[in-house]
């Protein structure tokens, strides 16, 4: 069946990466595997070999019917759903642990999905994801890289991610325009650690990388804090009062949030 591009479709096609994407996950012998868009098969064939089973979620009505044919004798369950919709902790619940997390993410909605597996993070252990490259180095940067900015610490909040291999259009088919990335999330939120309001400080993080362009202290005052609060606030979580957002590590920006509510 051709890939539907409406759907972001690219399909994996190097076997021997599927083989490394799924080493990635662990010894997972004893685990449920939650799949996202498996496509056609080549993470599901490698997961079956060796998971406990398998839930894979495919949006796509007459891919998901394949795959139900072809893994009918095998762990592998297969979901007709849209990802953004899945009930991870009915799941989690089901498998009577964690979960841990695979997928080839399609670019278009790659944002939606790692909110979603972020806002599901008590249910999940952690995720390995093939993203569009530049996606996979902004999720991975660190504080003052030039690919370090709001879904950085966005994400980073709910855990630490690293950078695993890269794949190149080839692996694909059809292949894409550009490469992907792999990448691992461990989910360990940090707001508890850093004594942060976990909606609150999310919208504050929205705020302070508004304008990449513009100081800590200009996203601020855009934010309606008064300028005097932000010098002061900024000078007591010991951050140049010129620093921009993306120079400005979490504990930095913890501090700061901290101060901020004080202040109010």
């Amino acid at each position: 069946m051709p890939a539907k591009s409406r759907l972001g479709q690219n399909f994996l096609i190097d076997a021997q990466a599927a083989q490394r994407i799924v080493a990635a996950l662990g010894d997972v012998s004893g685990r449920t595997i939650v799949e996202i868009g498996p496509g056609r098969g080549a993470l599901t064939d490698a997961l079956a070999a060796r998971a406990q089973s398998v839930v894979a979620i495919e949006l796509d009505r007459e891919l998901a019917a394949q795959l139900r044919t072809r893994f009918s004798d095998s762990p592998v369950t297969i979901v007709q759903q849209d990802v953004l919709n899945f009930d991870f902790a009915a799941a989690e619940n089901q498998a009577g642990g964690r979960l841990r997390v695979v997928g080839n993410l399609p670019y278009y909605i790659t944002s939606p999905i790692l909110l979603k597996l972020a806002a599901s993070h008590g249910s999940l252990e952690f995720a390995v994801l093939m993203v569009q490259r530049e996606v996979a180095d902004r999720v991975t940067a660190s504080p003052g890289s030039r690919d370090y900015g709001l879904l950085s610490a966005t994400v980073q909040m709910f855990g630490p991610a690293e950078a695993l291999f890269t794949l190149p259009p080839s692996a694909f088919s059809p292949p894409p325009k550009v490469h992907s990335a792999v990448f691992r999330w461990r989910f360990a939120p940090r707001f508890a650690e850093l004594k942060v309001d976990e909606s609150q400080f999310l919208r504050f993080l929205r705020q302070v990388f508004a304008q990449k362009r513009k100081t800590l202290a200009n996203n601020l005052r855009a934010a309606e804090v008064a300028p005097a609060a932000a010098f002061a606030a900024l000078n007591s979580a010991g951050i140049e009062p010129n620093a921009r957002a993306e120079t400005v590590s979490l504990e930095a920006f913890a501090a700061l949030w901290r101060d901020l509510e004080q202040r109010k």
